[in-house]
């Protein structure tokens, strides 16, 4: 081998080399904890009913922990998977909206989620280097230290939206505060949803096994009885008949109360609706705009070590 020749080897060999040890570092645990902010028909800032980011509302906000797994695919894509244990609220005092805050309704719910997403970068992930010696350049580390991605992907999601009534809380779904089962349109819904998450994150080399990040996913879901809210009153205190109406429903003093926890018949934006806010046939929930949710949480990434065939030593 001439000398023109050694020499191309012994930059390529460690080249080729390089670019294949991310394969050994394709598996990793995460774990995180955060935040959450539902985004429905309860609750809400000191404003119509608004959209997205646009109707957050401080005082709502509950936890959320994950623990997953991810897979490299390849540098600039990975596949992540997850469960997610939170809770989200909302409540209408909070708002000084004026017919929200009239309505006075509020809900929790527990969320156990489990998630698959695939998250897309432009990136090439840091993978450390071998050996940790001081003030080598040039060998010592491949890609970035600081990892952007975006992700999508699908979920499958429990909930159970709760309220609270003289002091005890009270599952809503079998209360059929909307007349579900009673009205013919109304049909009661599963505590079992599916979501579309997405959202962005970023990731923080520490070292070569570890890294923290944050990541921010909405979730957008397909009912719009994550808060037991979406359509129009089937039973109010305020109406004449009143009574008459709770026995039609079977409503017992837990399901009328929280059926119509109003505090006025009327209140100063209901000119509209004829000057009541709270009577049978008025809007109670917008079933126009399903429910979302959003998570914000602080993660941790630990690589896990591999056998030489590649596969992950659990």
């Amino acid at each position: 081998m001439n000398r023109k020749a050694l020499i191309l080897c012994l930059i390529i060999l460690p080249t080729l080399a390089n670019a294949q040890r991310w394969k050994r570092q394709r598996y990793e645990w995460v774990a995180a904890i955060g935040a959450t902010q539902f985004l429905g028909d309860v609750g809400g800032r000191n404003q119509i009913g608004s959209d997205w980011f646009f109707d957050l509302d401080a005082p709502s906000t509950r936890y959320v922990a994950n623990i997953g797994f991810r897979y490299k695919i390849s540098q600039y894509v990975s596949a992540k998977t997850g469960f997610s244990f939170g809770e989200i609220y909302g409540d209408d005092r909070y708002t000084k909206e004026a017919y929200r805050s009239n309505r006075n309704l509020h809900f929790r719910s527990p969320i156990v989620e489990w998630a698959t997403q695939i998250e897309v970068s432009w990136m090439r992930e840091s993978i450390g280097s071998r050996y940790k010696i001081r003030r080598v350049r040039g060998r010592g580390r491949k890609g970035s230290r600081v990892y952007v991605y975006g992700f999508a992907g699908v979920a499958l999601l429990y909930m159970n939206p709760m309220a609270k009534y003289d002091g005890k809380w009270y599952s809503l779904r079998k209360l059929h505060t909307e007349g579900q089962t009673f009205v013919p349109s109304r049909n009661e819904y599963s505590n079992w949803q599916f979501a579309i998450p997405f959202g962005i994150g970023m990731k923080y080399a520490i070292d070569k096994k570890s890294s923290i990040g944050i990541e921010y996913g909405l979730r957008k879901t397909f009912t719009d009885y994550m808060d037991d809210v979406s359509t129009s009153y089937v039973y109010t205190k305020w109406a004449p008949n009143a009574l008459e109406i709770r026995d039609a429903l079977n409503y017992d003093d837990v399901a009328a109360g929280l059926a119509d926890p109003s505090l006025s018949p009327i209140s100063p934006d209901a000119e509209w609706q004829g000057g009541c806010s709270a009577c049978p046939g008025q809007q109670r929930g917008d079933p126009t705009d399903l429910d979302s949710y959003m998570f914000m949480m602080i993660t941790y990434q630990r690589k896990i070590r591999t056998t030489r065939k590649g596969l992950p030593k659990f």
